[in-house]
């Protein structure tokens, strides 16, 4: 050690804890000022704010026990299925498909009205797909869906049965399959 300027080791020393604390001040620095972040979300979908457990709202539903350990897309309509109705269920049966070995964690269920759904039609078009009958349900659907957003989309209910997520009828199913593959890879439940 003869020979080095007593310096130098300081000077090691403060880049060591400049390369470890560097990034750790800087991120800190982002998040207080606000700089760098994002304008806006990435999914596609609305987030239902506050999130209803449906359980709590509506423990007599049909819709909470189905909830158990999977997640739900259920699509509401009250009206005869005809055109728009048959697409929904249409686009509901496609994006389950496009989550590829994932489907298995999402149960498609058509909360219909008092007229009952054409049997012969879903059984052969969308085998699988739960049909339950529930105005408590429709009323809450409709409540918590945004107002700026059209009815007829597909709502998105976690296997701890809360309400999270509302796509709008006019989505394209791709967008949908984003979010849905997001939540499934970040859950821990379903």
């Amino acid at each position: 050690m003869a020979g080095q300027k007593p310096s130098s080791g300081r000077t090691q020393v403060a880049i060591i804890a400049l390369v470890f604390f560097g990034p750790l001040i800087l991120a800190t620095w982002m998040y207080n000022t606000g700089r760098f972040t994002p304008e806006s979300s990435s999914n596609s979908g609305a987030l239902l704010e506050p999130l209803v457990n449906l359980g709590d709202a509506l423990p007599s539903s049909p819709i909470v026990p189905m909830a158990d350990d999977v997640w739900l897309m259920v699509y509401a309509n009250d009206a005869p299925c005809e055109k728009n109705c048959r697409e929904a269920l249409y686009r509901q049966r496609q994006t389950r498909l496009m989550l590829g070995k994932e489907m298995e964690r999402v149960v498609r269920v058509f909360l219909h009205g008092d007229s009952s759904p054409d049997t012969v039609f879903l059984e052969g078009e969308h085998p699988g797909l739960k049909t339950i009958r529930d105005k408590e349900l429709g009323a809450l659907l409709d409540d918590k869906r945004p107002e700026d957003l059209v009815p007829g989309g597909i709502y998105l209910i976690d296997p701890l049965a809360n309400l999270v997520m509302y796509f709008p009828p006019d989505l394209d199913p791709r967008d949908m399959v984003e979010d849905l593959k997001h939540l499934l890879k970040l859950s821990r439940i379903g």
